[in-house]
């Protein structure tokens, strides 16, 4: 952050505690980072699949990228990388990694029987696969800057909407309808519990439940209607779909393939409200945030989801805390400060007397805080039930509050709020209500200042002060026990419970991932 936007302040923030906040949350990511480097999982290691060309399904609708990773780890060789033992098959069988997934699925082929060529000669035959791969996502992110200086990058706030009929081609129906609308990002729901499948199903598909399934094939199919409306309208509709859960990279490797724009990318998420194994996830994030940093993409982050569970005015400084640890895990992946769409949400209990200046001051503390980072402000869910004009008026707050401390992704609030995809009416009033207001009040946040000493200067510095004690707890008990403790979301999960602890592969000294090495070479030097 510049020392200008610092002076800038409205709400006299202490950015020498900021200061302290940060560092301390580099500390936690980089003793979290070092458990990360000692370790893969299978999923990382499918995803190495999938960045090498492995696509497809078995007869039985088993992913080949699955399959591959089975017969691999039966043969307990996943500590070395599934790279090294597909690279040794291409020198024994000079096949592509496609055909060679294919020949393992009709057990015509055992990865680690082979027997192990020249390491050098093997890195050198996947690096030339790896480049190749890397090259189409460079491409993908060089056609969206094209698109964007074709189309010009809308100012003020983008107006993110949903749609999860799960059926993929009626989503295309509801998403085209939105940008007409005036929608700017459309958010394709994930069908239920998808985050706990470990695989990716196959394919184009049309029987999701509350939500469509995330595959490439849909999101291949989403994003060429999304281009056409684009050029219909003269602007760029972006994509957003979600690579939290088991097959984080994998979702995050198909993504940058397809050429989404935003990425649902939390760990903690996955931990707190999916019941998925810490450890698991944690290495699975660093990976898969990789590849959204390398592809251009923005990843949104799930602060926002403890505020549904805990009493949003007293848990405010778990998601100020979790912003800045965030923050930190982003930039070890190598994503750049304008990628990170930090979560936070207008939860509070509207009954709550002067709930709005609180939520004010801690939308401004958010944006000053994190001044180049598009945040992701979210709008009031929890208490949106029965009355659904007194939850207009509060989305019509929550636009407000948006427009005043300039937020960058408005998740739209509506009045059927409970179902992901609303009737259209409803879509487009919501539409309009936050249209009228960002055009009425765009300049408004140039206009006003704050109180000294008053109700939200003090909310902010209180809010700030039980974060920075928070971050000196977790960097005291290091992360996994902090969340073992039931500290964010007042949800508590053992650190080698949940789901997936068995896909943790501890890593061997010849361990080799292309990719990890070759994005490390390009993010490090500005190639993001």
């Amino acid at each position: 952050m510049t020392s200008e936007k610092k002076l800038k302040s409205k709400l006299n923030i202490d950015f020498s505690l900021v200061e302290k906040a940060r560092k301390t949350a580099k500390n936690i990511a980089i003793e979290t980072q070092n458990f990360i480097d000692k370790n893969t999982t299978t999923t990382i290691e499918r995803t190495v699949c999938r960045l090498l060309g492995i696509d497809g399904v078995n007869e039985f609708e088993v992913p080949l990228p699955n399959i591959v990773i089975d017969n691999i780890n039966k043969g307990n060789g996943l500590g070395i990388g599934a790279a090294i033992y597909i690279g040794n098959a291409i020198l024994h069988t000079s096949l592509s990694p496609q055909e060679i997934a294919e020949k393992v699925a009709k057990d015509e082929l055992n990865l680690t029987e082979l027997p192990l060529k020249d390491l050098s000669e093997i890195k050198a035959t996947v690096n030339i696969i790896a480049q190749e791969s890397l090259v189409k996502i460079s491409q993908n992110k060089k056609k969206r800057g094209e698109f964007l200086n074709k189309y010009g990058d809308k100012e003020g706030p983008l107006i993110y909407v949903i749609v999860a009929t799960g059926n993929i081609y009626e989503d295309i129906i509801q998403a085209q309808a939105a940008a007409r609308q005036g929608a700017d990002i459309i958010a394709v729901i994930r069908s239920t519990v998808q985050s706990l499948l470990d695989y990716v199903p196959y394919g184009a598909t049309t029987e999701g439940y509350g939500g469509t399934y995330a595959t490439q094939e849909n999101f291949r199919l989403m994003r060429k209607a999304l281009d056409k409306v684009s050029e219909e309208l003269g602007r760029y509709i972006r994509l957003t779909n979600y690579c939290s859960g088991l097959c984080m990279p994998e979702i995050a490797a198909m993504g940058a393939f397809e050429r989404l724009d935003v990425m649902l990318n939390d760990a903690l998420y996955g931990i707190l409200f999916r019941d998925i194994n810490m450890k698991r996830t944690i290495i699975d994030q660093y990976f898969s945030r990789m590849i959204n940093a390398y592809a251009g993409v923005i990843i949104n982050t799930g602060e926002d989801n403890y505020l549904t569970t805990a009493e949003a005015y007293k848990a405010a400084h778990t998601v100020l805390a979790s912003q800045f640890i965030n923050e930190q895990f982003a930039l070890v992946a190598g994503l750049r400060e304008e990628q990170m769409g930090l979560g936070h949400a207008f939860e509070m209990d509207p009954n709550l007397e002067n709930g709005f200046l609180y939520e004010l001051a801690q939308a401004q503390m958010a944006r000053e805080i994190f001044p180049d980072a598009p945040l992701k402000y979210m709008p009031p869910t929890k208490y949106m039930t029965g009355n659904i004009f007194k939850g207009h008026i509060q989305d019509a707050l929550f636009n407000i509050i948006t427009i005043m401390t300039n937020q960058r992704i408005h998740l739209l609030g509506m009045l059927t709020e409970a179902i992901h995809t609303p009737f259209m009416s409803d879509r487009a009033l919501s539409i309009e209500n936050a249209r009228y207001i960002f055009k009425n009040m765009r300049a408004f946040s140039d206009e006003i200042s704050f109180k000294e000493g008053g109700i939200m200067e003090k909310r902010v510095n209180g809010v700030l002060n039980k974060a920075y004690d928070l971050l000196k707890e977790i960097d005291k008990e290091g992360l996994f026990k902090t969340i073992e403790k039931g500290i964010f979301a007042s949800i508590k999960r053992p650190i080698d419970g949940g789901k997936g602890l068995e896909g943790v592969i501890m890593k061997e000294k010849e361990y080799f991932n292309p990719f990890i090495e070759l994005m490390i070479k390009e993010l490090t030097k500005g190639g993001n």
